[in-house]
């Protein structure tokens, strides 16, 4: 039983440093209000020919274009307004992929069964890089199965979640037949509201 609350398992524990954490500070208000949720801001390439990432998701439907292109549209006034970016740039929004980054407690709560990758602040074990089988969030930490020296078999660990630098999901056939069936099922629903609205 976790003993975080149920809204801490929906903030954000990856957060942003310097001018993307301002960036997500003005963007993440917007972003909640339009029904999204903010995965992560990054920024690329140099001042002046940077590209500005937005990376969202929908904690109950897959991200489509038509939602980029209306955060999108939302968020750039608001950047010209307040001018966090030096120089000019180009604004992504984006979905997180298959692949994606966890950033949530909730997310490994989400993925419980998939592989993910795991980078710690500091050295747990002698090791800042883990690899293994989500078996989701307790007692503020991840909970992992990885393969440990001196172990025959996997084990599975905790991993602080507010040590953790990064982590994301591994591409693997489950994960791509996961994303294959959730989007036929996104498919198949938004055909049965069409032909509901053409009645």
């Amino acid at each position: 039983m976790a003993v975080v609350l149920g809204t801490d398992l929906q903030k954000r524990f990856n957060r942003e440093s310097g001018l993307a954490a301002r960036i997500a500070g003005l963007a993440e208000p917007v972003i909640e209000e339009l029904g999204y949720r903010l995965v992560r801001i990054k920024i690329s390439g140099q001042e002046g020919s940077s590209t500005l990432q937005i990376m969202v998701d929908r904690p109950d439907r897959a991200i489509m274009v038509d939602d980029c292109a209306l955060i999108s549209r939302r968020i750039a006034p608001l950047l010209d307004a307040n001018d966090p970016m030096p120089g000019a740039f180009h604004l992504e929004v984006s979905s997180p992929g298959i692949d994606r980054p966890l950033v949530r407690a909730s997310d490994f709560l989400d993925w419980t069964g998939f592989e993910a990758k795991v980078e710690m602040k500091e050295l747990i074990d002698q090791r800042r890089r883990f690899r293994g089988i989500i078996e989701g969030f307790e007692d503020g930490e991840v909970r992992l199965q990885v393969e440990l020296k001196n172990f025959d078999e996997p084990q599975t660990i905790g991993l602080p979640v507010d040590l953790i630098a990064d982590a994301k999901l591994v591409i693997t056939d489950e994960l791509l037949k996961a994303a294959k069936e959730a989007q036929d099922a996104e498919l198949g629903a938004a055909g049965e509201e069409t032909e509901q609205d053409a009645e």
